[in-house]
């Protein structure tokens, strides 16, 4: 089926059906990116002038009711228009604390960003609260405040953050008010007061005319004619590399277009860029729809690319459907395939272990790609955190997708709840796979591991690594990172210690680590997979740099279903100087029951959590156990205050030899 049908009579909208996501926002991107090659996925068989034929134009575009229209707002569940009433009278003729110069400085002068950013998203998510409260209760009441927050946010000098000035030609201080960048936080900013604008123009033009105005007038100017003006930001991927940015920024510039752009060439000429972006973001992709920036990314990666296909698609009444393109459904269902359990996914690279995605997006991604089971994973997920029972969430401030879940409520509650709990996945594009004893069940043991590269978006130093979960709790584990600082993404970055292989679940060879950059890869990778069990096998010894004086190194993971998870390792060396060691990370307690077995046992108290076994040869391997005191927030949050580091070394290290070691 084509994206584009023969049809070229102008839409008339339906009212909604729904479009995107709130969920949890970690990312603040890395500039390794993906390669992306040009291509006409998206603006094959269409024009600009097409498109002026098609798109519905900017004063009849209608995907949400608006503040005014009163019925429709009074439908959604009385709890949840009391909460988000409650959560507004908070901050009524609250103040809109205001960034200072110094305060942007901090991330240049100390690396730290998150002040800035903290002070930046509070008025943002001010702003939304207040909107939505005025939208629930329909009274006024709001407005004043409302129109504070976006002469506040319309006087700030730049809407991006501090971290994003690379983008302009001065390079990281203070933004040059001389030269419009825009990032992702600009475009997000963009596109909160464009709705802001959608939702409540009539009441603000009655009492405060020239707010419209200088909503059009800044929105135009930082971020529409700049957009359209510009092809040298990186993030359109007209360079040839693309990350998140791109459909994350394209899903708040599309909207800002739709809703405030007037004139009807500029507004066609827009929207053709737009698919032209787009399509560098999905021709970076394999047919298999895996994400190497991982899950948490998912949400600003996948799940922005849905918000822009939404978006397009009510603007021209499906005649933009890009739902049809088999890639674009593969990309939504990897956020199913990437859970494990509750709140744990296979979390390699920058990814957290414990992920949050929008409950409204995946339920809506899934019935657009008719996947039943996205669309329950969704209802799963809407359960989790308890969705119709409160106000509905969006972190820094983002209506476009507050709107969709609100209006798609009552449909994702109606929807029957359930995990996807496949048994087994494959992504040969990132290579990544994992394996459960059961589909459909948490019991047992779980096996997730990677060849890939160390050149991937987001990396680690990590070709080879993989994870243990049982009975859906974690065992042996991928740390994640470190809340981010202007280290993170600096020719620092490998000197952190969650980047480093020696810190994954990876040998360390003549006392050498993995090395950062696409050379240092896999190779001769091959995945299996039957009833009995999965295995994925690889040659990681290219992703050593030479001093490591690896001539091979065979790895090969594999899960017997029922039984056990099996780490055997094949090597021929050109020298041995510094010895091999192997790391395993793991969050629980550890102790060494006799020769050959330590028990990972729960640190939690949690009695359901039953004793897992590593299993190794006492006569080849001398173990220590290194405790790792956790400061870092970010981390906290996912494995409390505390993880281990097992030590195996092997007694004596041989030009060539192999062995096993054994979860079970």
């Amino acid at each position: 089926m084509p994206l584009f049908p023969p049809t070229d009579r102008c839409p008339v909208n339906p009212f909604v059906s729904r479009i995107l996501t709130l969920g949890c926002l970690l990312a603040f991107v890395f500039p390794i990116t993906r390669a992306a090659q040009p291509g006409g996925i998206l603006s094959a068989g269409t024009s600009a002038e097409r498109l002026n034929r098609i798109l519905a134009p900017a004063s009849t575009w209608h995907p949400f009711p608006r503040a005014a229209e009163r019925k429709d707002w009074m439908v959604l569940p009385a709890t949840v228009r009391s909460a988000h009433i409650r959560e507004g009278e908070k901050l009524l003729n609250a103040g809109w604390a205001a960034p200072r110069a110094t305060d942007f400085l901090e991330f240049v002068r100390t690396g730290d960003r998150s002040h800035y950013q903290n002070l930046s998203f509070g008025r943002r998510q001010q702003l939304a609260t207040l909107v939505l409260a005025e939208c629930m209760e329909g009274k006024g009441r709001f407005l004043d405040d409302i129109v504070n927050g976006v002469w506040a946010i319309s006087e700030e000098t730049f809407w991006g953050v501090p971290a994003h000035l690379s983008l302009q030609r001065k390079g990281f201080g203070l933004p040059d008010v001389t030269e419009p960048t825009v990032d992702l936080f600009a475009a997000e900013t963009g596109a909160l007061i464009a709705w802001t604008y959608y939702l409540l123009k009539d009441s603000l033009d009655a009492r405060f005319p020239v707010v419209s105005e200088r909503i059009r007038h800044e929105v135009q100017r930082r971020i529409l004619s700049v957009n359209l003006e510009r092809d040298d930001f990186w993030w359109m991927g007209f360079s040839g590399k693309v990350n998140n940015w791109n459909p994350w920024i394209c899903s708040n510039w599309v909207a800002a277009v739709l809703i405030l752009e007037e004139n009807p060439t500029r507004r066609a000429r827009s929207v053709y860029k737009i698919l032209g972006c787009l399509d560098r973001f999905l021709s970076a992709y394999a047919d298999d729809g895996g994400c190497d920036e991982g899950p948490t990314y998912w949400t600003r990666a996948g799940g922005s690319l849905f918000d822009c296909l939404e978006l397009l698609h009510l603007a021209t009444g499906g005649r933009i459907n890009g739902f049809v393109n088999s890639r674009v459904g593969e990309i939504g269902r990897y956020i199913g395939r990437a859970h494990i359990q509750g709140p744990y996914y296979v979390n390699f690279a920058d990814a957290a272990a414990k992920a949050s995605p929008d409950p409204s997006t995946v339920f809506r991604y899934g019935k657009r790609i008719n996947d039943s089971t996205m669309m329950a994973f969704g209802g799963y997920l809407a359960q989790i955190e308890q969705m119709g029972s409160g106000a509905v969430p969006g972190r820094f401030g983002v209506l476009g997708r507050v709107l969709p879940a609100l209006f798609s409520l009552e449909d994702l509650l109606r929807t029957r709840p359930a995990e996807p709990l496949l048994r087994d996945f494959w992504l040969p594009g990132v290579q990544v796979m994992g394996a459960r004893s059961s589909g459909g069940s948490t019991g047992g043991l779980y096996l997730a591991a990677q060849g890939g590269h160390n050149g991937e978006s987001h990396n680690h130093n990590d070709v080879g690594n993989f994870i243990v979960y049982a009975d859906g709790e974690p065992v042996i584990i991928d740390v994640g990172v470190e809340t981010y600082t202007a280290k993170t993404f600096s020719a620092d970055r490998y000197t952190i210690w969650t980047m480093q292989s020696a810190y994954h679940n990876l040998p360390t060879i003549n006392g050498v680590q993995q090395k950062d950059g696409k050379e240092y890869t896999a190779r001769d990778v091959h995945y299996t997979v039957g009833d009995t069990a999965a295995t994925l096998s690889m040659d990681i010894a290219r992703a050593y740099s030479r001093e490591a004086g690896v001539r091979t190194w065979y790895r090969t993971l594999s899960l017997i279903r029922g039984r056990e998870v099996t780490v055997h390792d094949a090597y021929v060396l050109d020298t041995v100087q510094s010895g091999i060691r192997l790391t395993f990370m793991t969050n629980r307690k550890v102790s060494v029951e006799s020769p050959g077995t330590i028990i990972l046992g729960d640190r939690s108290g949690n009695a359901r959590v039953r004793d897992v076994t590593l299993m190794f040869d006492p006569a080849l391997f001398a173990v220590d156990i290194e405790a790792i005191q956790i400061q870092d927030g970010q981390l906290k949050s996912s494995w409390g205050e505390r993880l281990e580091k097992i030590l195996l070394s092997l007694k004596q290290p041989r030009i060539a030899g192999d062995f096993t070691v054994s979860i079970r």
